[in-house]
């Protein structure tokens, strides 16, 4: 069975270029090129059994594309998430008038509910391993003849495993340990949960600093309203220790949710939240009031998607004091993110906060520089990061980005390369169709002096030369000049490698069309990059 990776990887046919046509063609575009492909790779305008057959395999490809571009609900499938889209069950229940982002979103949830069938017997695993570092001597005066001390205060592991038993059984196993100044605790819970009619519930045992029993369950009460609680018993030495918690979610708006959480147990509180969030922004506010501190807190995140990035800003002020906080947390991979953040507040000083996050792990640092607002602390904590993100980058992302790329590229060549193989097969076999096609239109271009192409190659450069590869590069000269209509060669933003009599001679590098050909007697050459548009004459 191939992986999410794997299935990243396969190649997509583009059904646009296979016709030569730009993405917003009309009905009226699509039904002439096919006409005019038709007219090519028709069987019946074959005779001998080896064209017939080569016009079979051409033909076939020119009817799928025709099929999905001139049906509106195929065509807006497969612009919104591409070939793999039509390849995932369950579109027969979508409505045809979906938006394109209505369509991305059905197509994620039943490749969601794919991918959850094919994991159904995976485990899961979740875990947080946090170790506090203090640095406040750094900071702060000392002996000249003594080197700053800088300790790890505490350290606490955290780990889970989520295991399906069926579609709507699982087992939750999890456990935690927890050291400072040379003294400890650890707890280790198991739980089953449940999934019922719009809800869930959960049953709970544990060990650690004595044994708990814990019932906890969830209901979606209507669209917008949903509802969790539930109840620990902690058997203690001293007694039984009991805990109530419940929230209130309620959707206010598209983007808006309110939430009404209240504890009740050895540390009671109630908390108001309010998030909003977009595609730019995300805003969070939330008013606690408890035991042992009464405190008011808001943040708000920057959502920089081209670049990968979040901007965060928070600050908090209560009894305890106040805390401000700003950050950036910056993906580095499919699964993988780094954030850095900096704390400033009273009493706790100054804290530089590291985390590293891959996939459902994550990996938290926080280092105590100043026990007081130190401008030289807030400095360094705001320029070490910077500073150690570029050194980073430089000496070992940007080289493992390289190293991924061509693992990728190699990965995507083994499972591709039977289909590279058949697109080769049906490059040649176009060409060998195109035959009279290319002469009838060289002689009409002839007779006009019109547009000529005397020769076209399609590949990969050497390094530092204008010579092709000769094994990364193939002749498309008659493709290409079968390709002009009334003197005119229009090529539209997309790679030419889906082109009919077109293949990819390099899975992975930089390609080049170049054309060398005659209009109105004057020869001229021009060298195109895989994915720029064309139009001859210029």
């Amino acid at each position: 069975m191939a992986s999410d990776n794997e299935s990243d990887a396969e190649l997509d046919e583009n059904y646009y270029t296979f016709l030569n046509l730009p993405r917003d063609a009309t009905p009226e575009q699509i039904n002439s090129a096919y006409r005019k492909q038709s007219r090519i790779y028709h069987p019946d305008k074959h005779q001998d059994p080896e064209s017939k057959q080569k016009a079979e395999m051409m033909f076939n490809r020119t009817k799928r594309a025709y099929e999905v571009l001139s049906d509106p609900h195929q065509r807006a499938i497969y612009d919104s998430v591409g070939e793999k889209g039509l390849k995932t069950e369950g579109w027969e229940i979508v409505h045809r008038t979906k938006t394109p982002a209505e369509i991305r979103e059905e197509y994620e949830r039943l490749a969601q509910a794919a991918a959850e069938r094919r994991l159904q017997q995976r485990t899961n695993p979740r875990g947080n391993i946090t170790i506090n570092v203090n640095a406040t001597e750094i900071f702060t005066p000392y002996d000249d003849s003594e080197m700053p001390r800088v300790e790890i205060g505490s350290m606490s592991i955290a780990q889970s495993i989520e295991a399906p038993i069926t579609r709507k059984d699982m087992i939750v196993m999890s456990g935690n340990l927890y050291s400072s100044n040379g003294t400890g605790n650890g707890g280790f819970m198991i739980a089953g949960r449940r999934l019922l009619n719009k809800g869930w519930l959960e049953v709970c045992l544990g060990a650690g600093n004595g044994f708990l029993l814990g019932l906890k369950g969830g209901r979606t009460l209507t669209s917008k309203i949903t509802v969790n609680g539930g109840t620990n018993m902690n058997f203690q030495e001293n007694g039984v220790i009991p805990a109530v918690f419940s929230t209130l979610a309620v959707q206010l708006d598209k983007h808006t949710i309110g939430s009404l959480t209240l504890n009740a147990g050895p540390q009671s509180s109630m908390t108001t939240q309010i998030d909003h969030s977009t595609d730019q922004h995300a805003i969070s506010t939330s008013f606690v009031l408890g035991t042992p501190h009464i405190y008011f807190g808001m943040s708000y995140t920057r959502k920089m998607l081209e670049s990968e990035m979040k901007l965060k800003l928070a600050a908090k002020v209560g009894t305890f004091g106040f805390m401000g906080e700003y950050g950036v947390e910056k993906k580095v991979s499919k699964y993988s993110s780094l954030v850095a953040t900096v704390s400033i507040g009273v009493p706790s000083g100054v804290i530089l906060k590291l985390k590293i996050i891959r996939s459902n792990q994550s990996y938290v640092f926080p280092i105590h520089l100043s026990d007081e607002i130190v401008p030289a602390a807030v400095f360094y904590a705001s320029v070490t990061p910077i500073i150690a993100w570029f050194f980073v980058k430089k000496v070992i992302m940007d080289p493992m980005e390289a190293d991924r790329k061509n693992i990728e590229v190699e990965r995507t060549k083994r499972q591709n390369e039977q289909r590279l193989i058949t697109k080769k097969l049906e490059a040649m076999a176009a060409i060998h169709l195109m035959q009279s096609t290319y002469n009838r239109i060289t002689n009409e271009e002839q007779a006009r002096k019109g547009l000529i192409i005397n020769r076209a190659i399609y590949g990969c450069l050497s390094e530092n030369s204008t010579q092709f590869k000769p094994e990364a590069s193939h002749d498309v000269t008659i493709p290409i000049q079968c390709l002009v209509r009334d003197g005119i060669l229009q090529l539209y933003e997309s790679s030419k490698s889906d082109l009919p009599g077109f293949f990819d001679p390099s899975l992975g590098d930089d390609k080049i069309l170049r054309i060398e050909y005659t209009f109105n007697d004057v020869p001229k050459t021009i060298n195109v990059k895989d994915n720029e548009p064309v139009r001859l004459p210029g």
